[in-house]
């Protein structure tokens, strides 16, 4: 009798978890194209999927393929000349993109190549290809010892950013209403929950991005990014 009870609960059970998309870890694979307006390929665009880089660019022929999960809304390439591209996934597992500008089209602006690069956590690139606004300091001056903290370094020194004790706010970056507006914090290309505990005589630099600047981080740097970079070992020998 008890059995009888329990089979109809059983059957139910077997067949919510037998139910599409109902299985944890679940993928898919996206595979497409990304070429610019003039149908050339873009190749070494990275690759994001809800607004998270996933590390994997584009190749020569401007051709992807990425794994991601079922639950997946959207799927963006990233340049730093156009900024973020996305499109919602819908199901659709090929997704092929056209991108307005071609990166490194400003490659005749008339700057040395390499002689004002900026770390982006996730390489260099020159200032100038940068579509949004990036500020910088180098920490070697030796005044910036006289700071007491990090905090005050940055508000005495990088313009564009709001200081109130520990709290930062990049000006001109915006987040919804009761959010946080704290900016990303990336140290030595790691992101960092803190900086409290960062002495501003180990400071080598310091860049702000906000905007397009900031969309390789995702939706993580939609209140900006501030990249800090620390004094290593060998910079202390070169000095």
């Amino acid at each position: 009798m008890k059995f009888r009870l329990l089979l109809p609960v059983l059957l139910l059970f077997i067949a919510l978890n037998d139910l599409p998309g109902q299985k944890a870890g679940k993928k898919v694979t996206i595979s497409g194209i990304v070429v610019d307006i003039n149908n050339n390929p873009v190749s070494e665009a990275l690759i994001m999927i809800d607004g998270k880089n996933t590390d994997k660019r584009t190749q020569n022929d401007g051709t992807y393929k990425i794994k991601t999960s079922t639950k997946s809304d959207t799927i963006g390439i990233f340049t730093f000349s156009t900024g973020l591209s996305e499109q919602p996934i819908n199901n659709r597992t090929v997704i092929n993109f056209v991108l307005v500008n071609t990166p490194g089209q400003d490659n005749n602006s008339g700057n040395t190549p390499g002689e004002d690069l900026v770390n982006v956590g996730y390489g260099t690139v020159d200032k100038k290809d940068l579509t949004g606004p990036v500020n910088r300091i180098e920490g070697t001056d030796k005044n910036f010892s006289n700071y007491s903290n990090i905090y005050e370094m940055i508000k005495g020194q990088v313009p564009n950013v709001e200081v109130s004790g520990k709290s930062i706010r990049i000006q001109g970056s915006s987040s919804f209403i009761g959010a946080s507006t704290e900016p990303l914090f990336v140290v030595d290309g790691i992101v960092s929950s803190s900086i409290d505990d960062i002495p501003p005589s180990q400071v080598k630099s310091i860049e702000v991005l906000k905007g397009s600047s900031a969309a390789i981080y995702g939706s993580r740097g939609a209140n900006g990014v501030i990249l800090i970079r620390l004094i290593s070992a060998s910079d202390m020998r070169t000095d």
